[in-house]
């Protein structure tokens, strides 16, 4: 079988890469399994001088890897050099910080000595998406191969350039043979190489449905399991809130990548007193972005990844209108181009607030009150972050405990960070990624108890 990535926005063929057999694929597994019983021998300084090597590859190569991303799914090419940018800067972050982040324990009990150390699991299998191609996988690597394990990369079929060219990077850097290696599978082989011995771990960041899947693989062969999933993130506006600040955020918060990301604020929840405001301001910052040729750096909207992905979006939006909301601004496609599209009067049980919108696409809903807000907020299947725009910090910090999602940020869009742990709950997945956290995801805590 023959995959092809193809650029959303001109439809040119991009790439044509033939997948593995399964006796292929078998060795890749094989040789990862070999490759981690020598690579989690090595001591920490020499895995962190590679990791530190493969950020500065990063920043040596970003033209290229940029043009990659953005030729594969069509984000703008300023914005591929800022997600290759934040690769790197995650490499420089575990290299500096993963001898604290697994340092030992030491636990005081009725033993001589007592303590928890944090050894490498083996192989982790990870699935990735398309929409971050470099940053997702990035962000399972760094600290993974980091604390001795090896990985195994199954990304999107739309973005098997990106995938090789990652493991070019860990190649250039000089990581041994068989410690991050890329497979080009068809998704039918997953069972097969999480049943694999040398797997003993396996990290997804993509739908509900395929984290579902995975979970009940994962469970069936009792493998260590993380999942990133869906979000529909509110972005709630209180009535004392600096507005121009906010519409500046908000239009970052929805439109970044074309709005193709699960933490992009999808649900704006606006109180009443600064309703009319909020929208007058934020359809006219919309309306400015600048659209066209994803190879431009002045471009800020690019294409869908995928003309499916538009279709999708496209129907999202129909499909609300009947239900009652209104067209504020945009709602046209053509092809893999959706227009930025804002629905106003957007409510529970329209498609725009119960479904996770993957595009540029803003809901805008009335709240009488605080609480109203709040409680329209938690009216959602995902769980990722939640944004509160206002002045008052005290009473938004009071209001953290209130919120069940992953993340709640003030004044500023939810976003990943290095230095911060990153996860959602419910539809959103389990588990968590950067800072100490993503680290510990992927180490046995091992008790060590000593008496003399």
């Amino acid at each position: 079988m023959e995959f092809y990535s193809t650029n959303p926005y001109n439809g040119e063929q991009v790439g044509k890469y033939k997948t593995k057999t399964e006796e292929e694929t078998i060795e890749v597994l094989n040789n990862s399994g070999k490759a981690f019983k020598e690579w989690k021998k090595t001591s920490l300084s020499y895995r962190t001088d590679l990791l530190k090597k493969a950020g500065q590859v990063l920043r040596d190569n970003i033209e290229e890897y940029a043009r990659m991303i953005t030729q594969e799914m069509g984000k703008p090419i300023s914005e591929s050099r800022a997600e290759v940018n934040k690769c790197a800067w995650v490499c420089d972050y575990y290299a500096e910080n993963a001898e604290e982040f697994l340092a030992s324990e030491e636990i005081k009990t009725d033993a001589t000595h007592s303590y928890v150390r944090h050894d490498p699991l083996g192989s982790v299998f990870a699935i990735m998406p398309w929409n971050f191609p470099f940053w997702q996988v990035f962000r399972f690597a760094a600290p993974t191969l980091t604390a001795g394990n090896t990985g195994i990369l199954k990304h999107a079929p739309n973005v098997f350039g990106c995938a090789i060219k990652i493991e070019e990077v860990f190649e250039k850097a000089g990581y041994p043979k068989g410690v991050f290696q890329n497979l080009i599978v068809h998704h039918d082989q997953t069972e097969m190489i999480i049943a694999h011995e040398a797997v003993q771990a396996v990290t997804l960041t993509g739908s509900e449905a395929a984290g579902s899947a995975v979970a009940q693989l994962s469970g069936k062969y009792i493998k260590k399991s993380l999942l990133e999933l869906g979000g529909n993130n509110s972005f709630i506006v209180w009535e004392d809130a600096d507005i121009d600040r906010a519409v500046k955020t908000a239009v970052s918060a929805r439109m970044l990548n074309c709005g193709q990301s699960c933490i992009a604020a999808k649900r704006f929840i606006l109180l009443e007193g600064i309703y009319d405001e909020f929208v007058s301001k934020f359809k006219a910052a919309v309306s400015e972005l600048q659209s066209g040729d994803t190879m431009e750096d002045a471009t800020q909207v690019g294409t869908l990844a995928r003309k499916d992905l538009a279709d999708q979006l496209q129907n999202q939006v129909k499909r609300s209108l009947e239900e009652g909301a209104e067209l504020l601004l945009g709602g046209e496609q053509d092809n893999c181009f959706h227009q930025p599209t804002i629905l106003g009067n957007v409510k529970p049980g329209m498609a725009a607030f119960d479904e996770e919108t993957f595009g540029p696409l803003a809901a805008i809903i009335k709240a009488k009150s605080i609480e109203e807000a709040f409680e329209l907020s938690e009216k959602s299947k995902f769980g990722l972050g939640t944004t509160v725009f206002t002045k008052n910090i005290e009473k938004a910090m009071e209001m953290a405990g209130h919120v069940s999602e992953g993340a709640y940020f003030v004044n500023e869009l939810v976003k990943s960070d290095p230095r911060l742990p990153f996860g959602g709950t419910k539809r959103s997945g389990y588990g968590r990624e950067l800072a100490k956290e993503g680290m510990m995801e992927f180490v046995n805590k091992k008790t060590v108890y000593v008496k003399a």
